[in-house]
This record gives structure tokens, sequence and C-alpha cells, in this order.
């Protein structure tokens, strides 16, 4: 039995739904798609986007023949195929649209291995990619291809899928109320394929109507979209730490719940706030670095889940505290100077004099030992006379 979500996959592009910066009128796919002229494409986007179904109606209405990868099972020879093929197809006045899912799976070599047959025109590559691929593919592939940034679709979208579903499986207004449409919409997470599959599941277990109780018990807890070695990780440390420096606590602890129920390393959380203490609130407050590196010994000696309360506890105070950036200017400008005059010698009457012969060449020469003396002729070599790095 075909699932749902594959009987649901549209088949031409004005069935598709969502995704309208791409396929409205005068977007790109619908220009390729009328023109009749596909090109090498990178779509990037969140799983149930729509990324598969895209490429296969650029093929379809385009009229190139589509060929299938998945970056986790091919491997070179496969690879060998579909270049003889598009090669005979080239001969007979055919176009052929290569289809990579997880392209970012591929190593470099395998993606070398695409680029002359992308350059010479013998392919079309059409890559589908839930991860960056400024980060995940080679520069040379993306030079060649357009990238395309696909959405999570709108609960709006979804419920819009939902509803074409229900007509399709005969489900009545009865079976399926609006509120159970709305609970799966708001459990998918933008992925229509969640969402479809969640309704076929629920339609499973139910002896009548499909109730949001009943959806409940098919979705179960729904898994947050996060990848700890991919961009989902560093867009939310990072809007994590733009919501502190930002003074905004509840944004705050919003990216910090975010990361503790993905299973992001409740370590790596508190390194950041440790730097943050620093480079953020500095001597605006410098009681924050004790605060933030007693967090980070709470967290290694308590652990989860206790040790919560010390994350939220220190993210809250930083995020309300007032802010300096005097500390990372101050650093930096001082780490100019020393890469700009990194041999400037030490003057002499800032050098100790242990010897005789030191003193008589200068060495300490006018300097007390006083606290906060001022040495008339200061403290920096003079070609960094009067340098304020806290200006």
């Amino acid at each position: 039995m075909q699932p749902l979500a594959e009987k649901m996959r549209p088949e031409k592009l004005a069935d598709v739904i969502g995704q309208e910066h791409l396929v409205a009128s005068g977007k790109i796919i619908r220009e390729i798609i009328e023109q009749k002229q596909p090109t090498s494409l990178i779509l990037w986007g969140p799983p149930g986007s729509g990324k598969t179904t895209l490429a296969r109606i650029i093929a379809k209405e385009t009229g190139a023949e589509f060929v299938e990868l998945s970056a986790v099972t091919a491997g070179k020879a496969d690879v060998v195929k579909v270049v003889s093929l598009a090669e005979a197809n080239q001969r007979l006045g055919m176009q052929t649209i290569l289809f990579v899912d997880e392209i970012h799976r591929f190593n470099k070599a395998q993606q070398d291995a695409f680029l002359p047959h992308v350059e010479d025109g013998t392919i079309i590559l059409i890559g589908a990619t839930t991860e960056n691929p400024s980060f995940e593919v080679i520069t040379p592939l993306l030079s060649r291809s357009r990238v395309l940034v696909l959405e999570p679709l709108s609960k709006k979208d979804i419920i819009q899928i939902l509803k074409k579903a229900a007509k399709i499986e005969k489900l009545t207004a009865k079976v399926l109320p609006a509120k159970s449409i709305d609970l799966l919409a708001e459990l998918s997470g933008g992925d229509a394929r969640v969402a479809l599959g969640n309704l076929e599941l629920a339609k499973q277990l139910a002896k009548g109507s499909i109730t949001p109780e009943i959806i409940k018990t098919a979705a179960q807890k729904r898994v947050p979209g996060y990848d700890k070695a991919g961009e989902q990780h560093y867009n939310i440390i990072s809007a994590f730490i733009k919501s502190m420096r930002g003074s905004d606590p509840n944004a705050t602890l919003y990216y910090l719940a975010r990361m503790i129920q993905a299973g992001e390393d409740p370590k790596f959380i508190a390194r950041r706030m440790v730097v943050f203490a620093s480079e953020d609130v500095g001597i605006a407050a410098p009681a924050a670095l004790n605060l933030a590196i007693s967090t980070f010994m709470a967290v290694e000696r308590i652990g989860m889940p206790e040790c919560q309360y010390s994350l939220f506890h220190c993210a809250t105070v930083l995020a309300k505290t007032d802010k300096s950036r005097v500390i990372p200017d101050a650093m930096n400008g001082a780490l100019t100077a020393a890469r700009e005059y990194p041999d400037l010698p030490v003057p002499l009457h800032l050098r100790n004099a242990p010897t005789k012969l030191m003193k008589d060449l200068g060495y300490q020469k006018g300097t007390k030992w006083e606290a906060g003396f001022k040495h008339p002729q200061g403290f920096l070599p003079p070609e960094l006379a009067g340098e304020d790095f806290f200006k």
C-alpha cells in the first residue's frame, strides 16, 4: 500500500502548496518550467518542504529524463552509469536531470566527479540538502548551480494539504474535525510528511472520529528539528547570544529551552555564557564572570537535569544586566598594536636593573616603588605614546 505522503505528492506545479517565493508567477522555478530550460540547482530546506517533489516536477514539465540517487547509498559506479545514460540522451537531443538527495553526504571527491559533466551540460544536477550548502557543498559545484532556499511549510499550508488529503481519503468533517486538522498542522513543525504520516496512523488507531487525543497518541512527542553538528546548532546558539546581548530575557530563555530540549551539551551552553560575561558584559558588571564560571562548574559537577536551574539563572542575569564592549574593543586595539609593532624595545626605565652596569645604562631610571606611581616618560614605547585602547 502506498503511504499517504507519497499518494499526496504533487505531480505538476499547479498542485504545489507553499514555497510561493519559488513557484509563484515570475519566480524562478515557474520560469524554468515555462521556458523549458532546466538548470542546475541546489535545493536547501528542512525535511518535508518539497525538495524532491519540485525536482521531479521540473524534470516532468520540462521533458527531461529524471534519474534519482541518494548520497547515502550511491557510489562512484552509480555516477558513471548516470553519465553514460546522459551522454546517450544528449545524442538523442534529450536532457538528463540527476537528482541527488542529501547531496551534503557526498564527500569532496564524489562531488568533484560531477563537475565536468555539469560544466559541459551533459547532466543537469539538482541536489537536495537539509544542511547549509556553503558548508557542505564544494565551491566549484556551488558556482555552477543556483541555490534555492525552501522554507518550512506554514501552518496554513499544512492545513490546506491535510484538507486535500481528507478529500482523497473520504474523511468527512465529522470523522476529521477542524480542531483535529489544526492540531495535526501544529504538531507537524512545517513538515508535510510528518503531518500526513500522523494523519495516516491516527486514522488506523481511530474507531470512529479522529479526535485530538488520538492524534496526540499517534504523534507522540515531536522531536525538535535540531542537529548538533548542523546549521540549526549554530543558528540557535547565535539567537541565544544575540538575545542576551539585546537584553531580552524572554527570547534568551526560549532559545535556551530549545537547546536543552534538543539535547544540546549543557557544558557547551555554559562555556558560551562564560565568554559572553567578558565579551558583552565586561566592566559593566564584573561579577557576571564569577557567576558564569560558577554556572559552568555547577553544570560539570551536578549534570542534567538539575543543572538546568543554574543555566536559566545565569542566562537570565546576563540578559538583564548592563552591557559593555569596553573589554573586547580594548583587547582588539591592543592586539592590533602588538601585530603592527611586534618588536618595539621595552623602554629602559621599565626594565629591571639587578646589576650596577644596568643601572648605569639607565635601566629602571626614575622609577619609584610607590603605588600608583606615574613615570614622566609613561609606560608605552615612544612609538605608541598617547595610544588609548579604551577610546
